[in-house]
């Protein structure tokens, strides 16, 4: 039997690569998965290659709808004992050229909704004693961003912040809270938002020498969202091929 055999997950940014591929590791460790991500085709086509997948469209920015999404998705799939905080957006803008919408669009959809999703599911995860909180965060929050902007930075910084907090104080539940820290995977983010000129520049400056694939990072998920990782909890794994050692 799988290790997570009838355990209802919830990923966020699922249209996209690393959310995709998380949804597919916890398909294979035995989930029901939710995918969560804007309304697109691309998320109902994400939803129907994943075994156990049902695609549950929504906008993360918006806090009020999140215990209504959160609800949707419990009556279909049961509760919800694995959420990844996954969804996020990129933006390579300096402090002095970040104006206020951008500053609160980057951390509405890479701090905010992590926040509100997490208090929406961990009553449920308190009761039955049991669950798992990842979120993606970024070799930004340690490096200030190499590449990215002061929002993008900050909101992972923060979100770190939110995985120790909620991991304090979640502990004696049996919910353990953790996050993923990648550098540099092979998405859009990498193949679009990049110059050839920066990937060049990056790939010389990563000890492995090459970018992180989505699947790696999706081991980690299933990694920590399974039995065996239930004495972890508190940290944030680093998956940057050497470029920080710490």
């Amino acid at each position: 039997m799988s290790e997570l055999a009838g355990r209802t997950a919830v990923v966020t940014g699922a249209a996209g690569p690393m959310g995709l591929a998380a949804a597919h590791a916890l398909a294979a460790a035995g989930c029901r998965v939710a995918l969560v991500d804007l309304a697109s085709e691309r998320l109902e086509s994400a939803a129907s290659e994943v075994d156990n997948g049902v695609a549950f469209a929504a906008d993360l920015t918006s806090p009020d709808s999140i215990p209504a999404l959160v609800g949707r998705i419990e009556s279909r799939l049961g509760i919800v004992g694995v959420l990844v905080n996954n969804a996020g957006v990129l933006s390579n803008t300096k402090s002095q050229a970040t104006d206020e919408s951008e500053w609160r669009r980057v951390l509405a959809i890479n701090l905010d909704a992590a926040f509100f999703l997490a208090r929406a599911v961990v009553p449920a995860m308190k009761r039955l004693r049991w669950g798992r909180i990842i979120n993606t965060t970024s070799l930004a929050a340690k490096t200030g961003g190499l590449t990215a902007g002061t929002a993008y930075a900050v909101s992972k910084g923060a979100l770190s912040a939110l995985t120790f907090s909620l991991a304090r104080e979640l502990a004696a539940d049996g919910v353990t809270v953790n996050g993923i820290a990648p550098a540099y995977v092979r998405t859009p983010m990498i193949t679009e938002a990049l110059t050839e000129a920066q990937r060049q520049a990056l790939l010389a400056m990563i000890p492995v020498g090459r970018f992180c694939e989505p699947e790696e990072f999706a081991h980690v998920v299933r990694f920590l969202a399974s039995p065996l990782a239930g004495f972890i909890t508190g940290e944030i794994i680093d998956i940057n091929g050497g470029l920080l050692m710490d």
